[in-house]
């Protein structure tokens, strides 16, 4: 149990422009190698890896080595959890180019909040999974109905595997763009992860938006009657 948390080290390790910028980079769940962590906060490769050091050191990331190439990530949910927060409860930056306004509306409509569906896109889906009676509410969490344990069993997902994992099942996760809760946890997951296996969404080539794909739009609505309009 810890019984004095430094939450000064932390707030300091994040707070940071360019550890902050870094961080969000990793939001979507992806691990990414330094040198593309070092142009997204648009510092040197080396005053990267001094920063990367540090998070690691402090517990908010993890290096993995594949051949000679480092990629970083996330080190836990938790830290994915506490960014989200910490956007939620943050002021609106004012938008200074085209490009940031396009990136700024796409992460809206459509992204990953580290491997779970966010923006609109996560909220709408979550809504009609409730309004569906295949999740419920209580408390912080969401329960899994019996019509929803079918219903997601239906789709290709172990929900009684995934029940069992130490991680949070099925979570409550306040959007910041939305300002409502979408799907997290390890259900939310495993639907994410579906929806990539059949090619529903995919990534944006820059960053952590996702868009819908044709067959996606039609997946979304016979198998959930979930009809998009993200603009």
């Amino acid at each position: 149990m810890m019984i004095n948390p430094n939450l000064v080290e932390i707030a300091s390790l994040i707070g940071d422009p360019s550890r902050l910028t870094m961080l969000l980079s990793l939001l979507g769940g992806k691990a990414l190698p330094a040198g593309e962590l070092a142009r997204s906060a648009q510092i040197s490769p080396q005053t990267a890896s001094t920063h990367l050091a540090k998070m690691i050191k402090g517990g908010l990331l993890v290096q993995e080595s594949f051949g000679r190439h480092k990629y970083f990530r996330l080190a836990t949910t938790e830290v994915a959890t506490a960014l989200e927060a910490l956007l939620a409860i943050s002021p609106s930056k004012p938008i200074r180019s085209l490009r940031e306004s396009n990136q700024v509306q796409a992460l809206q409509l459509a992204r990953t909040c580290y491997d779970h569906l966010a923006g609109k896109l996560g909220v709408n889906l979550t809504d009609k999974l409730l309004e569906d009676g295949f999740l419920e509410k209580s408390g912080k969490d969401f329960l899994l109905t019996e019509a929803g344990k079918t219903k997601f069993k239906n789709f290709g997902i172990e929900v009684e595997k995934k029940r069992k994992c130490r991680r949070c099942f099925a979570r409550q996760c306040l959007d910041w763009s939305e300002r409502r809760y979408h799907l997290a946890g390890s259900l939310g997951a495993s639907l994410t992860q579906r929806m990539f296996e059949l090619n529903w969404i995919e990534y944006l080539s820059d960053g952590r938006a996702i868009r819908v794909t044709a067959v996606g739009k039609k997946g979304l609505f016979d198998e959930f009657g979930l009809t998009l309009n993200l603009e």
